[in-house]
């Protein structure tokens, strides 16, 4: 098996999704990682990372968000796959008498990194994932009318999760392309764990990782600009 154009990071939350994703990718140059729950450690993590390779010489040139996740009913059912057009903040921000208030919107930060929009399309036609908004929050949605404002609000979101902007914020700061790749496990809303399919959801995220490898073996972000 040849080694891929550019180094790839693989960041998960926890080590059950990195198994997952191990499970059916194992190439050279391709390094996989659990970096932890919520955008703060998860960025804390990607960045310790992509920095230890940059001083080793060998910098990654991708980083790809890989994990279950909450999906917007109909939309993202679960068991189904969402690859993001976007990786957005979705609680970065302010609260106000009119509403939510994103940080940019306050006049500093950002809240969305937008993937290589060629990338998004070969991995949506490989696995079969749907393109789509995929929202990072630090407090996960455990009610109906929350998960209405978020759809209000990001009319394009297919899925909640915790780590995917933090990854995609290290990732910027190294000028890395970024990823997110997410296996619904359960229906963004009133926690039921009763109707939770994570072994459903892993075994998804092993599969379409086992489709991507040809693109990741593929991948040189001079190709995809």
């Amino acid at each position: 098996m040849t080694t891929s154009a550019v180094r790839v990071l693989v960041a998960t939350a926890v080590p059950a999704e990195r198994d997952a994703v191990a499970r059916a990718l194992a190439l050279p140059g391709v390094d996989l990682i659990a970096a932890g729950v919520g955008p703060a450690l998860a960025a804390a993590s990607t960045a310790t990372a992509l920095t230890t390779a940059a001083l080793e010489g060998a910098p990654y040139g991708l980083v790809v968000s890989a994990g279950i996740a909450g999906g917007f009913v109909p939309h993202a059912p679960v068991g189904s796959l969402v690859v993001a057009d976007e990786i957005t903040a979705a609680d970065l921000g302010a609260e106000t008498p009119d509403g939510f208030l994103p940080v940019t919107e306050l006049g500093f930060g950002t809240v969305t990194h937008r993937p290589p929009e060629a990338l998004v399309r070969e991995v949506a036609t490989v696995t079969g994932a749907r393109p789509g908004a995929v929202l990072t929050v630090s407090t996960a949605t455990g009610t109906a009318t929350r998960a209405a404002r978020l759809r209000e609000r990001h009319p394009t979101a297919l899925a909640e999760a915790m780590e995917g902007f933090g990854v995609a914020e290290a990732a910027a700061a190294h000028r890395t392309p970024v990823l997110e790749l997410r296996a619904v496990s359960n229906p963004v809303g009133p926690r039921d764990r009763a109707a939770w399919r994570i072994g459903d959801a892993l075994a998804a995220l092993t599969e379409a990782f086992g489709k991507l490898a040809p693109v990741l073996e593929s991948w040189n972000p001079h190709d995809h600009r």
